[in-house]
């Protein structure tokens, strides 16, 4: 998991860093610093202030930080974290930033933003060329679908045919987790229950409940399968689970579908779950002594293998998974793309990320989302990109977080590129530009804005997390 997180950053980074440092070359701008990660406790420069690697080429030096959230480019004659107002109270020289016409200057702000929107569409149009899209058909879903908790706390049951989303209807059954739905308002879905037709709206605070729940799929097809891999060292290789067998019975519990099997593995798990050492330190300083750890449970599976039915002894983990990946029955579509074709689906699918960015930031300003729930640090991300190198999930991830950064970027937060690009159109519409006092401030005042949000992600919001459970 931190591997793979590492080098995505890596990547994202370094081309963020690069958009500037082009277009500052570009316009003849002199470049201090080029590195990937700070080699200073950021926001502070100078405070164990230390590089992995540097060489300085030309004016440049270039670098990798120690500190692996984010990166920069020192840009000569700019007020920013690497600069203030007093170290530029001499004359502009003609290779400095604030030398420059505000149009330029604009662009050199811009140009780590547009290099993550490039990187974002190649991505996921090289994505697109190579692997097509494959999908469910909707027809496919002939069995209904199965609801979690909450899908059932809306209205959904199982058996449910889903015929319409937002009252029209749809070929590709992965529509009914369309952001359209999840962050709308007054959206619905239309289902076939026996015969009968029944809307069932959206609660406009449906993405919170999603976040308490943990959950990303609230209905799933039915869907017939068999196993398809076996995760080496997994309690379902322990057990000798093997590729192409059909589990029948989990415990008593007769096995058709894979939601079936899903619910009745967590009804299984073994739910007591090692604490881990930040909650054992709570737990200390709460006084409370740990409690005694039970037996592990045994979950008998009965499977079907080559036509002979076998009994196997397995050991459901806290999450209520064995270790498998299954192979669905259902009969899966792709869509194909030449290289031309692919690139207007990928950057659909590069910009759906900034959209689904806006979506979910209005729902956090209407009311509807907690910004607690919303946001996650290093451990969220490395946990998306999962324990296993898999390429196309890699560069997926990858192909989603530029855009995430470039969107992020772009918000009018003083010390973000976004907030550089106001203070810019302020000055090519006012015909002046902020004191460099005012920049300095402003810089400081969005800073410190940064620095509580890192704090809140890395340290306070896990600790609530922590105190919660």
């Amino acid at each position: 998991m931190a591997g793979q997180m590492l080098l995505g950053l890596s990547i994202l980074v370094g081309l963020h860093e690069f958009g500037h440092f082009a277009a500052a070359k570009y316009f003849k701008i002199r470049v201090d610093k080029f590195y990937i990660f700070f080699d200073f406790l950021f926001p502070l420069p100078g405070v164990m202030n230390f590089a992995l690697f540097k060489k300085k080429i030309g004016e440049t030096e270039y670098g990798l930080g120690w500190f692996p959230l984010g990166g920069y480019v020192a840009i000569h004659g700019m007020i920013d974290e690497t600069q203030d107002a007093d170290s530029l109270a001499a004359e502009p020289q003609a290779n400095e930033f604030r030398a420059k016409p505000a149009w330029q200057r604009l662009i050199v702000m811009l140009g780590g933003i547009i290099m993550n929107v490039i990187t974002g569409i190649v991505i996921f149009s090289l994505l697109t060329f190579k692997y097509g899209e494959s999908y469910l058909p909707a027809s496919e879903a002939r069995f209904g679908v199965v609801p979690s908790k909450l899908g059932k706390e809306i209205g959904f049951q199982q058996g449910d045919k889903i015929v319409k989303v937002n009252g029209r209807p749809f070929d590709d059954f992965s529509e009914v987790y369309s952001p359209e739905v999840i962050l709308g308002s007054n959206a619905y879905y239309t289902v076939d229950r026996s015969g009968q037709l029944v809307d069932i709206p959206v609660p406009n605070n449906f993405m919170d409940r999603l976040a308490d729940e943990g959950e990303q799929r609230f209905v799933q097809p039915l869907d017939p399968f068999r196993v398809d891999q076996v995760i080496p060292g997994s309690p379902a290789a322990k057990a000798g689970l093997q590729p192409e067998d059909q589990i029948l019975k989990v415990g008593n519990t007769p096995i058709q579908f894979f939601p079936q099997l899903q619910e009745a593995l967590l009804k299984n798990a073994n739910t007591v779950e090692k604490p881990s050492l930040l909650v054992l330190f709570i737990n200390w300083l709460r006084g409370v002594k740990p409690a005694p750890q039970p037996a592990e449970k045994i979950t008998p599976l009965l499977v079907n293998r080559g036509g002979q039915n076998i009994t196997l002894q397995v050991r459901v983990d806290e999450q209520g998974k064995i270790g498998f990946a299954p192979k669905s029955l259902l009969k899966f579509s792709n869509r194909e793309y030449g290289l031309l074709q692919s690139v207007p689906v990928g950057a659909k699918q590069a910009f759906g990320v900034i959209t689904t960015q806006a979506k979910a930031f209005a729902k956090i300003f209407r009311g509807e989302a907690s910004f607690r729930k919303s946001v996650g640090g290093p451990i969220e991300i490395a946990q998306q990109y999962g324990g296993k190198w898999d390429w196309f999930r890699f560069w997926t991830l990858t192909g989603m977080l530029s855009m995430v950064l470039a969107f992020m970027n772009l918000l009018p937060i003083p010390a973000l590129d976004g907030g550089h690009v106001v203070f810019l159109l302020y000055e090519m519409i006012a015909g002046r530009k902020p004191s460099d006092k005012f920049l300095e401030n402003a810089q400081k005042v969005g800073m410190m804005l940064i620095l509580g949000l890192m704090a809140f992600v890395l340290i306070i919001n896990p600790l609530l997390k922590a105190f919660s459970s």
